[in-house]
């Protein structure tokens, strides 16, 4: 097992890792970067970007996240390929595992490992990855203007995505496995009295069909029951909306996290209870979940990585 030291170790790529790497790099911090299970984050499973700044045509999320990868390099980080397995922020410096076997040793510790979008575990849902099926209304409802889209899910969460997208959709199926929405009284208020929203209870979505893209749902109505019955809705976007996984489970023996698992930090600052540990992007934001909040939140990880640096003199 080899080991080495950095003054700065930032976990996951994506906006948030990426954009740290290059405020860290500048600051001649030298960080090292691991890019995870999945290099470059969320974004890359989208097609278009529309909603990043600086890209007037927009662009493809594959492409931004190596734009952002390119500039970080260009600067001096160095980026790895591979996934942490153990931490111990216990000591200092922090020590963190990776899965080649390399220990790592760092005075500061950004983490930026993201979340995960819950899905249904259809087939269809793979299928139709990036042409049709998203996780994220904000992030692309844009492109459903005038459509015709549906939302699973019967939170909180659903019914604000589904507003979202009545302001923008022609029509919007919110599709709720329970005979009853578990939001709040005001998001369910709110969504009943949507003129261009149907709420269809009871309905489990069993599968997606279409040529090039979604272009419809298949639904079980009253699923194992004895008037069960099978309904196809047309649609052209289908919208994930049951929650999402911090990725946040190493870090849990020394971290506070909020009861979903995000990594709880000090106000408007990305520090974390353990001094030196900062976490950006989704991995500790419940509420925005978006590119550039996530960029925002790696630039402030590292300019306070190196204060801390700077103020402990190392």
């Amino acid at each position: 097992m080899s080991r080495e030291h950095r003054r700065c170790l930032i976990i996951g790529s994506g906006p948030a890792g990426y954009t740290a790497a290059i405020y860290a790099s500048r600051a001649n911090l030298a960080p090292l970067l691991y890019e995870g299970l999945q290099p470059g984050g969320q974004l890359t499973t989208t097609t278009e970007v529309e909603n990043f700044p600086g890209y007037p045509e927009g662009i493809t999320g594959p492409e931004l996240m190596s734009d952002l990868r390119k500039q970080a390099e260009r600067f001096g980080t160095e980026v790895r390929t591979g996934i942490a397995v153990k931490a111990d922020l216990s000591q200092r410096p922090f020590v963190i595992t990776f899965d080649n076997g390399t220990e790592v040793t760092a005075d500061t510790l950004i983490i930026s490992t993201g979340a995960t979008a819950k899905y249904l575990g259809l087939e269809d849902e793979k299928k139709y990855a990036g042409m049709g099926v998203s996780a994220c209304a904000t992030c692309d409802g844009f492109f459903y203007r005038k459509k015709t889209v549906a939302v699973v899910g019967g939170g909180d969460t659903a019914c604000e995505e589904a507003l979202y997208l009545a302001n923008l959709a022609k029509h919007v199926y919110l599709i709720v496995r329970k005979p009853y929405l578990r939001a709040s009284k005001i998001m369910q208020d709110r969504v009943m009295r949507a003129e261009n929203i149907t709420i269809l209870f009871e309905h489990n979505t069993v599968g997606l069909y279409g040529d090039n893209g979604v272009e419809g749902a298949k639904l079980v109505k009253r699923l194992g029951e004895a008037d069960e019955e099978y309904v196809d809705i047309a649609i052209d976007g289908f919208f994930l909306a049951i929650g999402h996984k911090p990725n946040s489970d190493l870090f849990a023996e020394y971290l506070d996290l909020d009861e979903t698992g995000y990594i709880i930090t000090n106000g408007h600052s990305p520090s974390t209870k353990v001094p030196g540990v900062f976490a950006a992007g989704d991995v500790a934001d419940p509420h925005y979940r978006q590119g550039i909040t996530a960029a925002a939140m790696g630039c402030k990880a590292a300019i306070e990585a190196e204060r801390y640096l700077g103020e402990h003199g190392l």
